[in-house]
């Protein structure tokens, strides 16, 4: 069992695709990268805490490595865009990669080179990389939000899209019967 904590946007979009990878043994979202302890919602979105909202994955290597999670966090959020993702401004919103291993930090140095050395992105890529701290879970009604409320229209029209897009570049790492 490996950890890994990426943010991306709003954590119910990680949450929610990271839910249907293969090899993905548990999730949470929550707050991690800043300063204060125990922070909350309202005061990780005023921006006075420093946290970007995240998802704290557990998987098992064997099914899935921590480069393959990679592959799909570049595809589904922009990492060029400095504390945005969409119409979702500010801090808490920034494309972060939280390390838990000196392994991991090699690893994701050398996909944003690879990245970079690709040119798939006009704008340079801006994702924060730094070693692990701590978590802190995010309040209970933030879990599981998308299978939760699949009416409300954010699910609708801004996670659906980025599970849609998961879905359509990596068929063969969706769980099984967990497409929707």
């Amino acid at each position: 069992m490996d950890k890994a904590t990426l943010g991306g946007g709003c954590f119910w979009c990680l949450e929610t695709v990271y839910q249907r990878v293969v090899g993905i043994i548990s999730l949470q979202s929550g707050y991690a990268g800043g300063h204060s302890e125990n922070p909350s919602y309202e005061e990780v979105c005023s921006e006075s805490t420093g946290h970007a909202e995240v998802v704290r994955l557990e998987f098992d290597p064997d099914k899935v490595t921590f480069s393959e999670l990679l592959d799909i966090f570049w595809i589904i959020h922009d990492p060029t865009t400095p504390n945005r993702q969409g119409n979702d401004v500010g801090s808490q919103y920034r494309s972060i990669i939280l390390y838990h291993s000196d392994e991991q930090r090699l690893i994701a140095g050398n996909s944003i080179k690879a990245l970079e050395d690709r040119a798939l992105y006009q704008n340079k890529i801006v994702t924060e990389l730094r070693a692990f701290d701590v978590f802190y879970p995010a309040e209970a009604y933030h879990q599981n939000y998308y299978e939760n409320n699949p009416g409300n229209p954010y699910c609708q029209l801004v996670v659906k899209s980025k599970l849609d897009k998961f879905l359509s570049y990596f068929p063969e790492r969706v769980k099984p019967g967990s497409a929707t």
